[in-house]
């Protein structure tokens, strides 16, 4: 199995042509205004998803959106795939008519399990660090040990990721894929080619 790629908080044309080029499987756009990354141009965001190219995955990242400004973006972004990073309930997820992942953060005390599955119509579940009040984008790594094992969708493993780990994680954890956005930045939103390249060579040198 070959552990699939995304790269996430893409905040420009060249950022996403430049993870295309590397090999990256998926691109996430971030709409979601605390966040540096986000994209409240979605003028904008519609020529990076068509930048990407014909068979990487857009990812659209949104944490407890309005269904108003849900269905806004996706009528005027192609948008293949919808990230929810908030508190979305499955039916909520469910309504957005879209195929789509739910975040999950690692919370001591929550059965991640359980709350995974529940989500029954997920593509996938994606795995993040948890720090109260942020609902992403920490940057920082949390105890993969602690992952379990009878979530019954594809994982995808987040939170900290950089190409100095990336192998490590993929060794340990084998997800089905990694998801990466500030560890591969020279600042907040813009990305680093070298690094973008870096963390998919070192990512795709894991045998699993």
């Amino acid at each position: 199995m070959r552990t699939r790629i995304k790269i996430c908080g893409i905040t420009s044309v060249e950022d996403a042509r430049a993870a295309s080029d590397a090999g990256a499987d998926a691109i996430g756009l971030v709409f979601y205004p605390p966040s540096p990354r986000h994209l409240d141009n979605l003028a904008l965001a519609r020529d990076i998803a068509l930048a990407a190219g014909p068979f990487v995955t857009v990812v659209g990242l949104f944490v407890s959106p309005e269904p108003a400004e849900l269905a806004r973006v996706l009528s005027l972004v192609p948008i293949n795939l919808v990230q929810f990073h908030g508190d979305e309930t499955p039916e909520f997820c469910e309504q957005a008519g879209r195929p789509y992942i739910k975040a999950l953060r690692m919370k001591p005390d929550v059965d991640i399990a359980t709350l995974a599955n529940s989500y029954t119509g997920a593509r996938g579940i994606l795995l993040d660090a948890y720090r109260k009040g942020v609902p992403g984008g920490t940057g920082e790594t949390f105890d993969w040990n602690a992952i379990p094992h009878d979530i019954d969708k594809p994982l995808v493993l987040a939170g900290g990721l950089t190409p100095s780990n990336v192998a490590k994680a993929v060794t340990q954890v084998k997800p089905w894929a990694v998801d990466v956005s500030g560890g591969v930045e020279q600042n907040a939103g813009v990305k680093s080619a070298a690094k973008v390249k870096d963390f998919i060579i070192n990512t795709l040198s894991v045998e699993l």
